[in-house]
């Protein structure tokens, strides 16, 4: 069944046209749903960047507003422990028991750590004099990488969740929601690395 006629459907009508095994689970609708929401979001606040930045470049470089930060070695870090998370998720999606469990904690400790490093790089970045308000581009890093630390922490709100619940279905679902995180930070990883 597909997800327009899970959503469209009218369960008082009558009885479902397949079997409630075929359908998927309402955590998993609200999770696509929720995909939706988040790449909108986030394809209009690139969208707004790549136009801003295209203003600048536009302008033969004769406004001094927009200076790109550089590129510390722990940006590369924070991103290699986000896809060390993203892998132990899919062991933990791929496991049963006491084993997902244990996988899908490893995965959560390392999104933790992923957050603490972000919150450093943060940290590095305004000693070293680049603060939110002296640039575009720095508000844009800022405001970028805010909202993903915002997305990681719902995830661990989740993962909590999932192992108060020690459901599969709930360890599964919070996997593609950390395969997501990941490939959106590859996304703007890219954007803000390639400025």
């Amino acid at each position: 069944m597909t997800l327009l006629a899970r959503l469209t459907e009218k369960s008082w009508e009558g009885p479902a046209p397949l079997d409630i095994r075929d359908r998927p689970s309402a955590g998993a609708v609200g999770l696509v749903t929720y995909f939706a929401v988040a790449l909108v979001m986030f394809s209009l606040l690139i969208a707004a960047y790549l136009m801003r930045m295209g203003l600048h470049s536009a302008m033969g470089h004769a406004s001094d507003d927009w200076t790109p930060m550089p590129d510390p070695p722990l940006l590369w870090v924070n991103s290699t422990i986000l896809l060390l998370s993203s892998a132990a998720w899919e062991r933990a999606r791929r496991s049963v028991g006491g084993q997902a469990t244990h996988w899908a904690m490893i995965g959560a400790m390392l999104g933790l750590a992923f957050l603490c490093g972000q919150l450093l790089l943060w940290r590095h970045y305004a000693q070293g004099g680049y603060y939110l308000g002296a640039n575009p581009a720095n508000a844009f890093f800022y405001l970028l990488t805010a909202l993903h630390g915002c997305h990681i922490a719902g995830g661990l709100a989740a993962t909590a969740r999932a192992f108060a619940l020690q459901s599969l279905r709930a360890i599964g679902l919070c996997a593609l929601y950390w395969h997501f995180l990941l490939a959106l930070w590859i996304i703007l990883a890219a954007l803000l690395l390639s400025t």
